[in-house]
């Protein structure tokens, strides 16, 4: 079992929201991820999500992007990725990080690094690292189910996206592999694209929750304390991860965790105190 699990059950017996951040990995600046990590747990966050940059995102939109390739120029790859969750997990072996990226950079980290016998090299190196979970968007459910075992065998869980558009099929599709928690897209199209329908939202939750029985997470367009405690109305956790981008991108070094956790702060705080409610 992962961290996710343990650490998202507590919260919902303590009718608490969880609270993930998602940030690229290597931006803005190549060594400052796991001191930004840490500083987002101290100001509240309960899972931290990782982005993995990649030239040909399909799911970001222009700010996510426009970090990534920063980020690629850098130097920053899978295995800069990993080594950023070992740097993490050196202080912190409670909070659950998950990676969310492509399935390019995974597969060709396994050509690159195939160990002998079975298995992924990838997914032995992630467990080793102190990875809880992967989120890969152009991976379908239907075509990565030894993947996902292959991942629950090492204590990590596979976590899917479902949208607007997802059909009751793809919902039970989602349920059979899923695990840890699943990410609802709350916007049609890209991340940070849009106007949050917090209506919509709560009408779909419930339809997601006839298939899946794990915690459900919202993100895309969530950017205050407002849109945060809207979704959390009807979300099991809110994922937020182009506004802090935004917040950190023309930030001085010794800015950034400042500003990320005055922003992250503001949000736990609206969440608790509308929990407490």
């Amino acid at each position: 079992m992962s961290r996710i699990t343990p650490v998202l059950a507590d919260l919902l017996a303590r009718k608490r929201t969880a609270l993930i951040p998602y940030v690229t990995a290597g931006f803005p600046y190549p060594d400052v991820t796991p001191e930004l990590m840490h500083g987002m747990v101290a100001a509240g966050a309960d899972v931290i999500e990782l982005g993995v940059p990649f030239s040909d995102p399909s799911a970001d939109g222009a700010v996510i992007q426009k970090a990534g390739d920063k980020a690629l120029a850098a130097g920053i790859g899978l295995t800069q990725v990993l080594d950023m969750v070992r740097e993490f997990r050196r202080q912190d072996n409670d909070t659950p990080v998950v990676l969310m990226g492509y399935a390019n950079p995974v597969e060709r980290y396994d050509q690159r690094q195939q160990a002998s016998g079975s298995g992924s090299a990838f997914v032995r190196d992630a467990a080793a690292a102190g990875v809880d979970g992967m989120l890969i968007v152009d991976y379908p459910p239907e075509e990565c189910v030894a993947f996902a075992e292959d991942l629950r065998h090492h204590g990590m869980d596979l976590i899917f996206l479902l949208a607007p558009t997802s059909t009751e099929q793809r919902m039970a599709q989602v349920a059979q592999v899923a695990s840890g928690y699943v990410y609802y897209v709350s916007l049609k199209g890209v991340t940070g694209a849009g106007t949050l329908d917090t209506a919509a939202v709560e009408a779909m939750l419930p339809r997601i929750r006839q298939h899946v029985k794990l915690p459900l997470g919202v993100g895309f367009g969530i950017r205050d304390a407002a849109s945060a405690c809207a979704v959390a109305r009807s979300a099991d956790a809110v994922v937020i991860g182009s506004r802090i981008i935004q917040l950190i991108e023309d930030q001085p070094r010794e800015q950034v965790v400042p500003t990320a956790q005055a922003f992250l702060q503001d949000i736990r705080s609206a969440l608790d105190a509308q929990s407490a409610q």
